[in-house]
């Protein structure tokens, strides 16, 4: 029986052959190091944990109302309000399964087959792809200076009859650039007067380097909830260290967040009550840990900037936020899957290849980890890709030599 059309339309994951080969090494006990895992290595916080367990012991494991827990819903009223400066009601809150379904529900609410949804490169990798799966069509907007920040010139030059919403994710995935404030500001002005939704992926927006403060999206217009044409969608998985409780959330207009219910309750129904209670502890309890979290990964970012920087070639732009930096490495190779590949070969480091992001010639590095594993992996491409590297250098319990 073949396939729908549609779902032979959709490019496979660009990590999993990277990722199969990487487990099959390391299943022979070779010393991989990941840098391709977008999610901090820091536990889940403990009061989440207490959480969800109080929730396991009662035994009470039941349907849960389609767009979320109550209680969950009132602490990210409550969120919303400390670190967006914005009154919202429960009605205008919808939890789903983690920020990419929610992002997927926007998408199924909003976009007919045929409509145009603006994507910024570099651009998270599913983007496109969750856009092609409600039938629309992904316009993709690349700096023309090769740079991670798009003029609003190029983003007005493909708006067109058909335009339905742009996505910002800022800080950003996969370049950990952050968008000016005014830039921001110019975007919401120009989807307010377009009438053109703005989808913003805030799920890194806690993780912010060297004391930069960003202002909140709802800064940047004089509409209220029920008018302004921001959605802001967030999420507990990167901030807290919680990818597996798969928690995330829309804010929007009532009537959008309705629509977004009535999907939901047709597809998953609701999300887990434990993982709802879970995420509501991480909100509501002590911050310290997003601190902690910060501090480890603006360290990690140093190790590894310094150390891509010292290689021939390698061009490098400092993440200001999110645990990634993108380094272009087209003056040594501009086939990014084909250094990716190099790179896992022979150092046994894992990248993510720049193309599948929308920009060919860098790969993404991910330093959520520890930081001897980072310092470890940034050591290895500097030895694989540097001609003045030693000949030898030890991975794991054994010695490799250049033979190239």
């Amino acid at each position: 029986m073949d396939i729908s059309k549609l779902a032979a339309s959709i490019a496979e994951s660009p990590t999993v052959k990277l990722n199969a080969e990487a487990t099959r090494l390391r299943a022979q006990g070779e010393a991989i190091v990941h840098f391709g895992i977008g999610e901090p290595k820091n536990k889940a916080p403990m009061n989440a944990i207490a959480s969800a367990v109080e929730k396991l012991n009662s035994g009470e494991i039941k349907y849960a109302p389609s767009d979320g827990i109550p209680s969950l819903k009132k602490a990210i009223v409550q969120y919303t309000e400390k670190n967006y400066g914005r009154t919202v009601e429960p009605a205008n809150v919808i939890v789903s399964d983690g920020a990419k379904h929610s992002i997927s529900n926007l998408l199924y609410a909003l976009i007919n087959p045929g409509d145009q949804v603006i994507i910024l490169a570099p651009y998270w990798v599913s983007y496109p792809e969750m856009v092609k799966m409600v039938n629309g069509v992904p316009i993709i907007v690349t700096p023309a200076d090769g740079g991670f920040y798009p003029k609003l010139s190029e983003i007005e030059k493909v708006i067109t009859s058909s335009t339905r919403a742009i996505i910002v994710n800022s800080p950003n995935n996969p370049s950990g650039a952050i968008f000016p404030d005014e830039l921001v500001g110019q975007i919401v002005d120009l989807c307010e007067k377009k009438n053109i939704y703005l989808f913003m992926d805030d799920i890194y927006h806690k993780l912010i380097f060297d004391g930069k403060k960003i202002a909140p999206v709802y800064n940047f217009t004089k509409k209220d909830i029920e008018s302004t044409n921001i959605v802001v969608i967030n999420g507990i998985s990167k901030t807290y260290g919680m990818t597996g409780f798969r928690i995330g959330w829309v804010v929007a207009n009532r009537k959008l967040v309705k629509t977004i219910t009535n999907i939901q309750s047709q597809t998953t129904t609701c999300n887990s009550p434990i993982c709802q209670v879970a995420a509501e502890a991480a909100l509501t309890g002590d911050q310290s840990c997003v601190d902690e979290l910060v501090a480890t990964i603006q360290k990690n970012r140093d190790t590894v900037i310094q150390g891509l920087r010292s290689i021939p070639g390698v061009k490098v732009e400092k993440p200001e936020g999110a645990f990634y930096c993108f380094p272009d490495f087209s003056t040594l190779n501009k086939d990014s899957m084909a250094l990716a590949e190099f790179l896992l070969k022979k150092a046994l480091v894992v990248t993510v290849p720049g193309k599948e992001f929308g920009m060919e010639g860098h790969l993404r590095i991910s330093f959520a980890g520890a930081a001897s594993e980072v310092a470890d992996g940034i050591a290895r491409i500097k030895w694989a890709l540097d001609p003045n590297s030693p000949r030898e250098i030890q991975i794991g319990t054994r010695k490799v030599v250049r033979d190239w």
